[in-house]
């Protein structure tokens, strides 16, 4: 399984940005979805998520400018940013929990990371 994520770049602050990530390879279900980010000097901290069945849940700093959205017939995951600060800039990873085949486990996969850079 591999997820190829896109979409980050630079961008002025209040200003949107929308991630993608696409998951491909050897798929029979997935499970939770969900973006992470990682600043310079900080840890990797979960920004949103998104089971399969369609719930969400934010990091305090994102919430109400962030929407985590998921395409299941496309195995992809999106994240709309919106009003974005500088504090946002960071590495964004997306990852999900796949069960590859119907009577495996599942198992936490990630993408390459894509770089978000939010000038103020």
């Amino acid at each position: 399984v591999q997820l190829q994520a896109s979409g980050g770049g630079l961008v002025q602050a209040g200003g949107s940005l929308r991630l993608s990530c696409v998951a491909s390879g050897r798929i029979f279900r997935i499970n939770n979805m969900g973006w992470y980010r990682q600043a310079p000097g900080k840890q990797r901290e979960l920004v949103a998520a998104i089971p399969s069945d369609g719930t969400t849940n934010y990091a305090d700093s994102v919430k109400g400018r962030f929407t985590i959205s998921r395409d299941s017939a496309r195995n992809t995951l999106y994240l709309q940013m919106a009003s974005l600060k500088p504090e946002d800039t960071a590495v964004y990873y997306c990852y999900s929990n796949v069960r590859p085949f119907s009577l495996s486990p599942s198992i936490d996969f990630w993408g390459q990371g894509t770089l978000v850079t939010v000038s103020s």
